[in-house]
């Protein structure tokens, strides 16, 4: 099995996000998850990003997370 690892930039892009998002993201306890192969080279498997994105899925307005708190 051949797992793909993305660079933050493309795991940002694969999200529609920012690569900021994603190293404040990991600074402050990351839910997503993510691989660290050296000190500075940070990698995302297309399953985990796939996995959050699925995590995310609301219903209603009024499922989201209180103001402050954290998930």
């Amino acid at each position: 099995m051949t797992v793909q690892l993305l660079s933050t930039k493309q795991a940002a892009e694969y999200l529609s996000v920012s690569a900021s998002f994603l190293e404040k993201d990991r600074w402050r306890g990351s839910r997503i998850p993510f691989i660290r192969l050296a000190n500075r080279a940070i990698r995302y498997r297309i399953c985990d990003l796939e996995n959050y994105i699925n995590a995310q899925v609301m219903y209603s307005t009024s499922s989201y997370p209180e103001a402050g708190g954290t998930k």
